[in-house]
């Protein structure tokens, strides 16, 4: 038997229910996890209130990242054994798999091997940061010497894996934050400059930094009102990519300035690099490798236990977080 953690209606945290499962055998090309750490990503809030990319059918599981000890792998499976520590990488829909549980089960497709120099809370804590920042940073913009970079939310996880591999790959990374409290973190965290948005004027202090030019790449969780002045801080034929929604608000196009800057809006999220299987292993390589240089490090703000997963939830949407929010199992 498992504790495993469900809600049967949308709503906030004190939906999240305890339930005791068989989890079942795995099946053909299903690896099952005994879980040592869970990663706590904004994407499961949305999930809960039923606000996500897909329709949630109930009752539902959450859960994208686990880190953990293979228990059971089903007969087709090959590339992990029992025994094997081990994590996953958000490629699944929570509809078929989560992770929020003592033992879970997931596609093989979705599990790799634990990074050997990570506890595993730090290694439940890596994948969603640092992948849906590579995906838009290395794979598509591929960003370079030379090149600026704005990221807005820069102390959530993402934005923090955002920042580092900005730095990995040799350009500038901008930090944005409301207010100065978070600068020195965020300093200390890699980022080359930081911009209080909400005491100085965003777009005359990006184009301060970029000698007039603004920069060539925007990655914004955020939208809404703020979304203009991203793009009046772009350079010529720059690109922003949206991967989030934390504003409510309507996001506004400032269309004139747009047709004489001519950007590149694209939507952004995660599957783009983990559902494809070729991205998601030449991902996971570059993750790696990052770590294995110091250059990529896990960022926890704070770690949970099970037990209190619905205070997780509450602290998660109190948005004070710097990294990750982590629950040990």
């Amino acid at each position: 038997m498992s504790r495993t953690i469900k809600f049967a209606k949308a709503g906030g945290p004190e939906v999240l229910e305890f339930v005791e499962t068989q989890v079942p055998a795995p099946g053909p090309t299903e690896v099952r996890i005994k879980v040592k750490a869970i990663g706590i990503n904004r994407a499961e809030a949305m999930w809960r209130n039923d606000a996500y990319i897909e329709p949630v059918k109930y009752p539902a599981g959450l859960g994208y990242e686990a880190a953990g000890i293979v228990d059971a792998v089903g007969r087709d499976v090959t590339g992990f054994a029992v025994g094997d520590e081990v994590n996953t990488i958000p490629s699944f829909s929570m509809n078929q798999y989560f992770m929020y549980g003592e033992v879970v089960l997931a596609p093989e497709y979705a599990v790799v091997k634990h990074p050997k120099s990570l506890s595993f809370p730090e290694a439940a804590s890596i994948w969603m940061m640092f992948v849906t920042a590579y995906g838009a940073l290395v794979e598509d913009a591929k960003v370079t010497k030379g090149d600026f970079v704005i990221i807005p939310a820069a102390s959530s996880s993402v934005g923090l894996a955002a920042i580092q591999i900005t730095n990995y790959a040799g350009a500038t990374s901008i930090a944005l934050t409301r207010t100065s409290a978070k600068r020195q973190q965020l300093l200390d965290a890699g980022a080359t400059h930081v911009i209080a948005t909400e005491e100085v004027d965003l777009v005359q202090e990006v184009m301060r930094i970029t000698d007039g030019k603004g920069a060539r790449v925007a990655f914004d969780p955020v939208g809404g009102p703020t979304f203009a002045k991203l793009i009046s801080a772009l350079s010529f034929q720059g690109i922003v990519y949206l991967y989030g929604a934390l504003s409510e608000d309507v996001t506004p196009l400032p269309v004139l300035e747009m047709i004489g800057k001519m950007p590149t809006v694209k939507a952004h999220n995660i599957w783009l690099t983990t559902g494809d299987e070729t991205r998601r292993k030449a991902a996971v390589e570059y993750v790696l490798k990052g770590l294995e240089a110091g250059a990529l490090k896990p960022v926890i703000d704070r770690t949970f236990k099970f037990d209190d997963m619905v205070e997780v939830h509450r602290y998660l949407e109190q948005n004070g977080q710097f990294g990750k929010i982590v629950v040990t199992v």
